[in-house]
């Protein structure tokens, strides 16, 4: 079996360890991740979310943060700091900084991000295909309104230094309208079994893999199921604050809104959907979201309610599990 997952960071690569739980040996996992969060810092190229599926599903995570990486110290940022150089609000671990150092390198060296993403992971074994959405440079940005006036500011900048305390006007994946998937993207879109979307951001993770033209057209056009996962239980984010950036789009932070949202490609193949409409033919609710599960279905998605809440590796993989089965159900 062939999978496709698109995915983000935190959210993405706790359930990839599942999902690689979950599947046989011989079976085939590629993760299309998404580089709208990527940030340029200290002349280094950082890919948090590229970063995050390899220190994870590798064995190198900070377990505890989901992010970063483990046993890490921080005597390179210490030095910055008495330097007076900053930014102070986005920390670079020293083992972490080693990785955005080779990466650099090579980008410099002329490499792309597809290749230089498969050589860090020859170090990692991650045990999955790791693919950037794009080897273009495409920088999510949100549009706010503060004390400085209205302005744009780097995802990175809003999220960690901001804490999403300021409302989200707009969320602009910069760069996205000219970029190309990355090689290997829409081949793997077309050949696979199964297309996952896991409980990451629908907005700022899945939603600018998405941007990218090509890719949601490879994912409304496949033969395989597609099945996702909902980042909201009871009305509220899981992990962070992606009930900022959903207001930003207009969608509600519920499981059925964010469903709805994405849309139902039955619904989009019989002329019946609406904007947005296209992409899923099956959806996964938590257990405390079960009356939303006729809504959705209504909408046109086959839709189940389980336990959502990634405790452990086994119970994530009892939601991959759930999430292959209802793409079997919906299958054809």
């Amino acid at each position: 079996m062939r999978i496709v997952a698109l995915a983000g960071g935190i959210g993405g690569a706790r359930f990839l360890r599942g999902l690689r739980e979950a599947i046989g040996p011989e079976d085939e996992i590629t993760v299309i991740g998404n580089t709208g969060d990527d940030i340029h810092l200290f002349g280094l190229k950082v890919c948090p979310d590229l970063d995050t599926v390899m220190y994870t599903l590798g064995g190198g995570i900070h377990e505890e943060q989901g992010w970063g990486r483990t046993e890490e110290t921080w005597s390179i940022k210490a030095e910055m700091k008495e330097y007076g150089v900053g930014p102070e609000w986005f920390g670079l671990g020293d083992r972490d900084f080693a990785t955005h150092l080779v990466r650099s390198q090579m980008l410099a060296a002329g490499y792309t991000l597809s290749q230089v993403t498969e050589a860090l992971c020859v170090r990692w074994q991650p045990g999955v295909r790791l693919l950037p959405m794009s080897d273009d440079r495409v920088e999510t940005h949100v549009r706010i309104t503060d004390e400085q006036g209205t302005r744009a500011i780097h995802f990175q900048e809003y999220w960690v230094k901001l804490h999403a305390a300021v409302d989200a006007e707009a969320i602009v994946p910069v760069g996205a309208e000219t970029a190309k998937p990355a090689p290997g993207v829409l081949e793997a879109l077309a050949e696979a079994d199964v297309i996952l979307f896991p409980p990451s951001n629908p907005v700022v993770s899945i939603g600018t893999v998405l941007a990218v033209p090509g890719i949601r057209d490879a994912v409304a056009a496949a033969s395989a199921p597609v099945v996702g996962l909902s980042p909201i239980i009871g009305g509220a984010p899981v992990r962070g604050m992606a009930d900022k950036v959903l207001a930003a789009v207009g969608v509600e932070a519920t499981a059925e809104a964010v469903a709805l949202n994405y849309g139902s490609r039955k619904a989009s193949r019989s002329g019946t959907g609406g904007i947005g409409a296209g992409l899923l033919d099956g959806w996964l609710v938590d257990t405390v979201d079960e009356a939303a599960v006729a809504a959705v279905e209504a909408g046109g998605i086959a839709c189940r309610a389980v336990p959502l809440l990634m405790t452990d590796v086994a119970a994530t993989a009892d939601m991959a599990r759930a999430a292959l089965a209802l793409a079997e159900q919906v299958r054809g």
